[in-house]
């Protein structure tokens, strides 16, 4: 089993009566909320967290892509690896991800990734979501008819860019290049692993299942919705004729760990209130513009994460709602273990995505919460799906092979 540590870096100082004076945390959330010299800090402490999630024992630290929002502070995931790939030297960088539907071309995400999984020694995830509506069909543009067809697109352009090893010309719909020829091409061959973040879309499980990749269904709802999700999504991977391999899907939870269960309530139910009832506070005519969620996802009931109704099923909920409805797994290390035992085997994941830094949580308690999860929950948990090969993980250079990246004054001899 393995364990990847999830930052989605949220704005910690929104005001107490944002929901009901801001209509949306995305698209058009104030600017004037924003303060550069906090942000300053939040970025470097955020940094810190991912760092000591490594010295931890994490398997993976993870970032990703939104835009013009305070629920996540990360337009670039790729700035972010690129300071944690001198910053750490074992876990996988998994960026879930760049969503390279809007990028023309997409040849800078191939070479920024290339860049990455170099700099790492091949610790390098390469996650490609489409991205949310939020993200790319109002804060980039993007027509949301031909957003699927783009990305599509965009991926198949990546891949031979990473693989072909010689120049070439690329003469798509939507990207035209005549030279391809990109410096440098990845470390790890043919290319890094690849992971494809979802809200439950029917054609990303398709999808996922013929590439290959591994489908990592990012949900909010918890697990207890998320086993109808992923009950479909391995159902549709026996009917295309896939492995059934555990390591093939991944999951993202929230995890609150305490001495006590009431200790547990005590140190986190405010940063879970400000998490669902701020970060996630987006309003309904930016959650799911037509056309982005195709109709066989629509008729198969899949509904959005944010947006009106996803807050009606969410209101007034207590911390004792979300703990008991699954949306977050909380309580002693026992506690947390056999919930999360529950969590692994009922939705078979091998890659269980923790999130540990929820809402405005501040780091003393981000750090009691990583620390004490690593050495009490961890351990209990690390021998299911022993009898599995995990084929989507990352293939770094020898130890022996790495490079070590000097302090200053010792490289000019100070």
């Amino acid at each position: 089993m393995k364990f990847h540590w999830f930052h989605l870096m949220p704005y910690p100082y929104l005001p107490d009566d944002f929901k009901e004076r801001y209509r949306s945390v995305w698209v058009d959330v104030p600017y004037s909320l924003f303060d550069p010299v906090k942000g300053h800090h939040v970025y470097n402490e955020y940094l810190d967290e991912l760092e000591y999630a490594e010295r931890c024992g994490f398997d993976g630290i993870c970032c990703n892509e939104h835009h013009s929002n305070a629920y996540g502070l990360m337009p670039s995931p790729n700035l972010i690896a690129a300071a944690l790939a001198r910053r750490t030297s074992r876990a996988g960088l998994v960026v879930l991800g760049n969503s390279i539907a809007l990028y023309n071309p997409p040849l800078r995400v191939a070479e920024e990734f290339a860049m990455l999984d170099v700099i790492s020694g091949g610790r390098l995830v390469a996650g490609f979501p489409v991205g949310t509506s939020m993200d790319t069909n109002f804060a980039y543009g993007m027509t949301p008819a031909t957003l699927r067809e783009r990305y599509y697109e965009n991926h198949d352009f990546i891949l031979q860019a990473w693989t072909n090893k010689e120049t070439f010309h690329f003469n798509g719909k939507y990207n035209q290049v005549r030279y391809v020829n990109p410096w440098p091409r990845p470390l790890q061959q043919p290319h890094p692993p690849i992971w494809i973040p979802g809200g439950g879309s029917l054609e990303t499980w398709d999808w996922t299942t013929e590439k290959d990749y591994v489908y990592c269904y990012l949900s909010y709802f918890g697990y207890l919705r998320g086993k109808g999700v992923m009950d479909q999504y391995w159902a549709r991977v026996d009917e295309l004729g896939g492995e059934f391999n555990p390591y093939r899907a991944g999951f993202l939870q929230l995890v609150c760990v305490a001495e006590s269960d009431a200790e547990a309530e005590r140190l986190y139910s405010e940063h879970v209130d400000y998490f669902y009832n701020r970060c996630l506070h987006v309003y309904a005519g930016f959650a799911d513009a037509p056309g982005y969620r195709t109709l066989r996802t629509v008729k198969a009931g899949i509904t959005a994460q944010v947006g009106a109704q996803a807050s009606a099923q969410r209101a007034g909920l207590t911390w004792a709602d979300f703990v008991k409805q699954g949306y977050v797994v909380a309580g002693s290390p026992e506690s947390v273990a056999q919930q999360l035992e529950e969590v692994i085997k009922g939705l078979k994941v091998g890659h269980l995505m923790c999130l540990m830094q929820i809402g405005n949580m501040p780091r003393e308690k981000v750090m009691y919460n990583t620390k004490l999860f690593a050495e009490k929950v961890m351990p209990k948990l690390r021998g299911i799906w022993s009898e599995y090969e995990d084929r989507w993980w990352i293939r770094p250079l020898p130890e022996e092979q790495r490079a070590k990246p000097a302090e200053w004054r010792e490289a000019v001899g100070v």
